[in-house]
């Protein structure tokens, strides 16, 4: 059994000068940002140059030494490529093709983009909310949660990096869920948008 490398460690090595340790974040994250990328802009050339655009601005963050996700390499990936689709769709405004007719209605092909603003403030007030919740969990709850829902690993996988059974760390992630709504239910929290 190999032990992976953390994405953290990875980083780190990366900043002192390892070239190596890019390649293989990137290898590792490469087929969950793409396909998240693609079912963006459902476009196999923009998805590449985006993925690249992505990775050139990760590399000069960390080249400048402005990082200071420790531990979310993954989900503060995927918020700088989300900001670069975003980037991409105001750059290209197209209008959406329609057939005409006589039902018309200029209201199904304009939108509102403050709605979209409006919402995606919503959400990552929500995530952010989510975060200090999840920070109030036993720590092994915790790691196990984070792993699953931030590191998209395999209860197998959680199994092997933890060194506790399968079923252990299905317990955790369910006690953590647990302790999560009633945390929630005792703050009155409102996690919607």
């Amino acid at each position: 059994m190999t032990q992976q490398i953390e994405d953290s460690v990875l980083v780190s090595n990366y900043i002192s000068g390892d070239e190596k340790a890019l390649e293989v974040l990137i290898n590792r994250h490469n087929q969950r940002i793409s396909s998240f990328i693609y079912s963006k802009v459902l476009d196999r050339d923009v998805t590449e140059d985006i993925f690249q655009d992505t990775f050139i601005k990760v590399i000069k963050t960390l080249k400048k030494g402005s990082y200071s996700e420790e531990g979310k390499f993954l989900p503060w990936v995927m918020r700088i490529a989300h900001n670069l689709i975003i980037d991409h769709f105001r750059k290209n405004k197209r209008m959406p093709m329609f057939e005409g007719n006589d039902d018309f209605n200029i209201f199904s092909v304009i939108g509102d983009d403050k709605l979209n603003a409006e919402k995606q403030l919503i959400q990552d007030q929500i995530t952010a909310d989510l975060q200090h919740l999840i920070e109030e969990l036993p720590d092994d709850q915790k790691e196990v949660l984070v792993m699953r829902i931030y590191k998209d690993m395999s209860f197998k996988e959680i199994s092997e990096n933890t060194g506790v059974s399968i079923n252990t760390a299905l317990g955790r992630m369910r006690y953590a869920l647990i302790n999560l709504r009633k945390i929630i239910d005792k703050n009155n929290i409102v996690l919607t948008n």
